[in-house]
């Protein structure tokens, strides 16, 4: 039996099963819009992000597996400064959203990370209760140059920390890049070399800074290869991020959000294409997932199960998850369609065509 959470624009739906029998077991913040939801494999706790509009973003924790829910303290950025380079910022000193939520390396059991729109990063040290922002990469004067892509203000979707050392964090900003620390966040790197992001003039569109990666992954078991779609293409890296290459584009497209990534072959990885920019939906209304078992040299295009017609589903940067079985995948849409596969995307199944909106998933992870 495992244990799936859904975050959706009308709450946060747990679903558990096995193969193509899964059912809802509960419905917590009825109604409210979640937009991130982490289980902790280090102490079973469960985690929910809501963005209640005018109340603004809030974050839950339960102890119990989601039979009780308590308040935690939600990341908050200091006053904007009245004098020097930051004082004319145009983006709002205020967490708009949690977009990411990132458990600590297994040594640290107490620190959580936060990647939030705008693009800020938070830690924890004890589970939630208090934050601090990475200030080194808030005021790095870099950060002016980042871009909202397709919203208002750019935003930290992506945190990976190494499992090898608690202190060694990599995130990736929709547009502003790819940036890793090696000391929790006291100074920051650049790391979007081989991206090329051809919605920008020729002249500037290699600039690192302001790259789109819509998401990133790390292989848990070799972390310095890592996964990213793009904006612009598909890309991976094999030195931790230090050179990105661009993977040979596949059929149908090399267009989407959502990345996968096998935690113990470096070389599997799973994208969900869709057809462009300006037309958010599968190529030809046809709902297909492509894998790569051989770090993308080349791709095997699964869609058994999937709509084959009139599908116009599209699936946001956290709708697809592999559970911890490495064969098991989940895949979500704007749409309310829900799809599960047991065997690594070969065969797929049906779960709900009704959902609320998905914004994320997350698997239980002990």
């Amino acid at each position: 039996m495992q244990t799936l959470l859904v975050a959706s624009r009308k709450g946060l739906l747990v679903l558990r099963g096995a193969g193509a029998a899964w059912s809802l077991t509960a419905h917590h913040f009825a109604g409210d819009p979640v937009t991130q939801a982490m289980t902790d494999p280090r102490t079973g706790h469960w985690y929910a992000a809501l963005r209640l509009g005018h109340f603004g973003a809030k974050l839950r924790k339960s102890t119990d597996q989601g039979r009780n829910w308590c308040d935690i303290a939600t990341p908050a950025f200091p006053p904007k400064p009245q004098s020097g380079p930051l004082a004319n910022d145009p983006t709002p000193w205020n967490v708009e959203l949690v977009w990411s939520l990132t458990p600590g390396a297994a040594t640290t059991p107490g620190t959580l990370w936060v990647g939030c729109m705008p693009a800020g990063l938070f830690k924890s040290e004890d589970g939630g209760q208090s934050w601090a922002l990475c200030r080194a990469l808030w005021e790095d004067p870099r950060r002016l140059q980042w871009m909202g892509g397709g919203n208002d203000y750019p935003g930290m979707h992506s945190v990976l920390v190494d499992p090898r050392d608690p202190q060694h964090i990599r995130v990736a900003i929709s547009c502003g890049g790819v940036w890793q620390t090696r000391d929790a966040g006291a100074s920051w790197a650049l790391m979007a070399d081989g991206m090329v992001a051809d919605y920008l003039p020729a002249g500037s569109a290699q600039d690192p800074n302001t790259q789109d990666p819509h998401r990133m992954l790390q292989c848990a078991a070799h972390p310095d290869v890592l996964w990213v779609q793009h904006h612009c293409g598909m890309y991976r890296s094999t030195d931790g991020g230090r050179l990105w290459t661009g993977l040979v584009p596949p059929v149908p497209s090399a267009f989407g959000f959502a990345v996968a990534c096998d935690p113990q072959d470096p070389l599997r990885a799973w994208f969900v294409p869709a057809q462009s920019d300006t037309h958010r939906y599968p190529v030809g209304a046809r709902m297909v997932v492509t894998r790569t078992d051989d770090g993308g040299k080349s791709f095997t295009l699964l869609h058994q199960g999937l709509p084959q017609s009139d599908a116009y589903h599209l699936v946001y940067r956290h709708g697809l998850e592999l559970a911890p079985d490495r064969q098991t995948l989940a895949m979500a849409s704007t749409t309310g369609g829900l799809w599960i596969s047991p065997d690594a995307g070969e065969q797929w199944h049906c779960i709900s065509r009704d959902l609320p909106p998905v914004a994320a998933l997350a698997w239980e992870r002990t």
